[in-house]
């Protein structure tokens, strides 16, 4: 990111800052800066899905635990609506060299639901055949039939969710909440690079899923699935790699730290596991 920072725009919904909300105070900004801007969030909670196309952008809040972004939303009803991925989470990534600071980020649709629906789904994500070129296609539940889909209490919920081509995203002393899988979800395995220190994550199957190059330092993962914690996918380059340093893990008795999907590579250095 750019060392010469403009002077912050304050969000607060005290009516004290220049925006009320995150989104205006991301609209606002020119789209061909290649300056910092610093985005100033005020403790309050934030119930709007961020849309972030801008680039060179730090969002910063003013704590941890007194910023919190939340949206509840399960990909699959989102795909019922639209053809792609954007826009399905809680805070949608295209732009790049982006900074996160002092958030929580919640997709807590799976904390309240109170278990599986059937929705009318009359896109391709409602039929039984695979999806488009180039679109991610959505898992088929058993006893689906043509023109529904089975809405998981766990399924898939982003928290975050980046597109291909949001590349050196940086997160430091942020918490991100899923009530399903997939939390954390940097998804670009051509060239995505990322980098989360001092952050906590947690959720069900696969719920921190980097594609491409990815360090973890300092980071706390609580799973709740006894399928896998992480997961990462480094098809595209032999040299990807996912690495986790000084990172500790709790979770459901019997869980497991991960599974094999696709190509990847896992490091963990000086980790420590729960008992589980």
């Amino acid at each position: 990111l750019s060392l010469q920072a403009q002077k912050k725009i304050i969000v607060s919904q005290d009516g004290k800052g220049q925006f009320a909300t995150i989104q205006a105070a991301l609209n606002s900004l020119d789209t061909f800066s290649t300056k910092e801007r610093v985005i100033f969030i005020k403790n309050g909670t934030y119930r709007e899905k961020l849309m972030i196309d801008k680039s060179f952008v730090k969002l910063q809040g003013e704590s941890e635990k007194g910023v919190i972004i939340s949206q509840s939303l399960p990909r699959d009803v989102w795909r019922c609506q639209s053809p792609e991925d954007y826009g399905a989470g809680t805070v949608n990534v295209k732009g790049h060299d982006l900074a996160f600071e002092n958030l929580t980020v919640l997709n807590e649709y799976g904390f309240n639901a109170k278990g599986d629906t059937t929705i009318t789904c009359l896109s391709e994500s409602g039929a039984t055949g695979a999806a488009s070129k180039d679109r991610y296609a959505l898992p088929r539940e058993k006893g689906e039939t043509e023109g529904t889909k089975i809405v998981r209490k766990d399924g898939h919920q982003f928290a975050f969710r980046s597109m291909p081509g949001a590349t050196r995203l940086s997160f430091k002393n942020c918490t991100f909440r899923a009530g399903g899988g997939d939390t954390v979800s940097p998804w670009d395995v051509e060239a995505g690079m990322y980098y989360f220190k001092n952050c906590t994550m947690e959720g069900w199957v696969d719920f921190y899923c980097p594609r491409g190059w990815a360090w973890a330092e300092n980071c706390h993962f609580i799973c709740h699935n006894k399928n896998a914690a992480i997961w990462h996918d480094g098809t595209n380059h032999e040299s990807s790699k996912t690495v986790l340093k000084n990172c500790t893990f709790v979770g459901e008795k019997g869980y497991k730290l991960g599974r094999y999907h696709r190509p990847a590579q896992f490091y963990l250095i000086g980790c420590k596991f729960d008992e589980n």
